[in-house]
């Protein structure tokens, strides 16, 4: 699946990243009191504990999607800002990501919901090694629409969550740096008064050293659940 990405503060570049596999790492935090809140966050719709943490779910290449609106059976997913990082010609860049997840279907599997759902990725990016410095100070955050207004939904600094490259060496074995053709979604923050839907979800990582953000809207069509 191939992703198109410009590149901030660089007018007029971009880079084109041809992704085959895609990896969503799950309970990626570093803090084992928030991970054991997000598991029982998830808990308390029915979702079963994880083998490990943390884990590797791989989800299909195509259910990548840079677009704007997006179609979702039923009335019960929702969208989970997260960090993703891919590299092209030996260089690693960092974008954002939706890990758009069936509600319902994650209390019977967590992999079958991830797979069910497309996972919304920005059209902008930065390149890794700029931020490493200052990578524990970046925020992710997301906004939802609830009674026609604008509601924080997530928030948090990186630093709540392992490191890109502490992710990849777990999956790889030995690499920091993730093969060429690889994507992996790197972990998200809890919601802001509980999971629930909503019909826009709006993401960015915020970079507060440099004073820049990269942002992603997206609208979901509800599809009827018919049998």
């Amino acid at each position: 699946m191939k992703l198109e990405f410009s590149l901030a503060q660089e007018p007029a570049a971009t880079v084109v990243a041809d992704i085959n596999t895609l990896i969503v790492a799950g309970w990626a935090g570093r803090d084992v009191q928030a991970i054991e809140h997000h598991i029982e966050e998830l808990a308390a719709l029915g979702v079963p504990r994880p083998s490990t943490v943390p884990l590797y779910y791989r989800v299909a290449n195509n259910q990548l999607t840079q677009a704007s609106h997006i179609q979702a059976l039923g009335t019960e997913s929702s969208g989970e800002v997260e960090v993703f990082v891919f590299t092209v010609d030996g260089t690693m860049y960092v974008s954002l990501a939706a890990d758009h997840t069936d509600r319902k279907l994650e209390a019977y599997g967590v992999a079958e919901s991830k797979q069910i759902c497309v996972k919304p990725i920005a059209t902008s990016a930065w390149r890794f090694d700029e931020l490493i410095e200052h990578w524990d100070q970046l925020v992710i955050r997301s906004w939802i629409e609830e009674g026609g207004q604008k509601v924080l939904y997530q928030e948090g600094t990186l630093d709540s969550l392992r490191l890109p490259q502490e992710l990849i060496k777990g999956y790889t074995g030995n690499q920091h740096i993730l093969p060429a053709g690889h994507g992996m979604i790197c972990g998200t923050v809890g919601a802001i008064g509980g999971i629930r839907a909503s019909n826009t979800f709006v993401m960015e990582l915020h970079d507060p050293i440099k004073n820049r953000s990269l942002q992603h809207t997206y609208h979901v069509e509800t599809l009827p659940v018919v049998a």
